[in-house]
This record gives structure tokens, C-alpha cells and sequence, in this order.
């Protein structure tokens, strides 16, 4: 019998659970391009401060519910350096566990179907490619959404969403 003692959070961004990141991320679409995690929470999934462009942040508790943190919970050894948004993809992708102990191919949805890998990425791709159109939308032009799928085809080759965009601009307009 193998019993885990040490509930509490290790540092490890690595040891965070998938299900987590999806949570941080969606708070980071949403509030911030960057996130710090503290250290000085008392369970496995650590309080975090999203962190917007403007140097503005926003904490919330492991609950993902907004907190008021103590003056030093997220500063000098208590917390983690700051992540951007693609190192934290990056960090689900490589090394994030599962929450559960089952091996399964992907993760159920609210809808009851099963997301799988491929689903992922692809969800991660229209995100990003709409947070980006929602932000330069004036900039662009009116037929750009007759490209859309140019753009993430792009976009699953490697490039960001503003360089798809470019590209696309630049051959069509």
C-alpha cells in the first residue's frame, strides 16, 4: 500500500494536474497573459495571480474564487516566478498529470463526450485565434473570416496567432 502524506503543493508546476491548468488558463484568457502561483497554500492546488498586461493582478484562491492575498503571499521566496500564458500550455501539455488515477485517452466533457488530444489543440488553437481577432478586430479586414480555417491550419504548424494573421493578411489583402 503506497499512502501519500504530504498533501500540500511541492513548487513543481509540473505536479499540477491537468484539470487545474484548465482552470488557470481560463482564468488567464480571461483576466491576463501571465500567472504567478503562491506557495504558501495548505493544499495540493496552490493559490495563484494572473497578471495582466498593465502590471495589474488579480489573485484567486485554489478554488479558482477570487482572494485577497496577505502582503507577502505572493512575493520574494513565497511564490513561484511569473508564467506566461504559452509556458503554462506548455507545462499541461508535457507534464501535467491527470487528476484521476485511471489511464484514459482523453477527458469527458460537460457534454459526455470524450476530448481527446487532437480536440485539445484544437480548442487551444480557436481560442487564441479568437482572443486575437476579438483584440485587433478594427485592424482587420472585414473578409478575414473567409480565411479562418487558413489561419488555423497556420496556427497548428507553430504559428502564433498574430503571425497566422499576417501571413493571411499579407497574401490575400
Amino acid at each position: 500500500m503506497n499512502i501519500k502524506r504530504n498533501k500540500r503543493w511541492n513548487g513543481s508546476i509540473d505536479t499540477l494536474n491537468a484539470d487545474y491548468f484548465n482552470d488557470v488558463i481560463a482564468q488567464m484568457m480571461t483576466y491576463g497573459d501571465r500567472v504567478q502561483f503562491g506557495l504558501t497554500g495548505s493544499g495540493q492546488r496552490p493559490n495563484y495571480q494572473v497578471i495582466n498586461a498593465a502590471g495589474k493582478k488579480l489573485a484567486f484562491d485554489c478554488n479558482n474564487h477570487l482572494l485577497h492575498p496577505g502582503a507577502d503571499e505572493f512575493s520574494g521566496s513565497n511564490a513561484t516566478p511569473v508564467f506566461t500564458l504559452d509556458q503554462v500550455k506548455a507545462a499541461m501539455a508535457g507534464g501535467a498529470r491527470k487528476s484521476s488515477g485511471t489511464t484514459r485517452v482523453g477527458r469527458v466533457t460537460s457534454t459526455g463526450t470524450r476530448s481527446t488530444a487532437a480536440t485539445k489543440a484544437k480548442e487551444v488553437v480557436d481560442t487564441e485565434k479568437y482572443v486575437y481577432f476579438k483584440n485587433n478586430r478594427q485592424a482587420l479586414p472585414p473578409a478575414i473570416g473567409d480565411y479562418s480555417e487558413e489561419i488555423s491550419e497556420l496556427m497548428k504548424k507553430g504559428m502564433s496567432a498574430e503571425e497566422a494573421f499576417g501571413d493571411v493578411v499579407r497574401r490575400h489583402f
